[in-house]
């Protein structure tokens, strides 16, 4: 990767992608928890969900817990590829620096 991922290197993105990253394969992270992980705003974090979203690197599911809606988020197997990437693109970097 000569470049780096532009949907993963905005730093709202690239902590989202680091936190659901970081839970097991099939497990999904509630948007108010990672809203608190992240320190993101509610549009912020929708905003930027929706972009990973469109890239294809996050699956987002609501639904309702008692009439109350919830939104859940959880990385892809192309999300976790392209993060995997990304941190390879970060090394190679550092080696490169150094």
């Amino acid at each position: 990767m000569e470049q780096p991922n532009t949907a993963i290197h905005q730093p709202i993105r690239l902590k989202i992608m680091a936190a659901l990253k970081a839970l097991p394969t099939s497990e999904l992270l509630e948007f108010t928890r990672l809203k608190t992980i992240i320190g993101a705003t509610d549009g912020n974090l929708g905003a930027h969900l929706a972009t990973l979203e469109e890239s294809g690197y996050v699956e987002v599911q609501k639904d309702f817990v008692r009439k109350k809606p919830r939104t859940r988020v959880r990385l892809t197997r192309a999300g976790r590829r392209a993060f995997d990437d990304y941190v390879a693109y970060l090394r190679e970097i550092v080696e490169q620096a150094g």
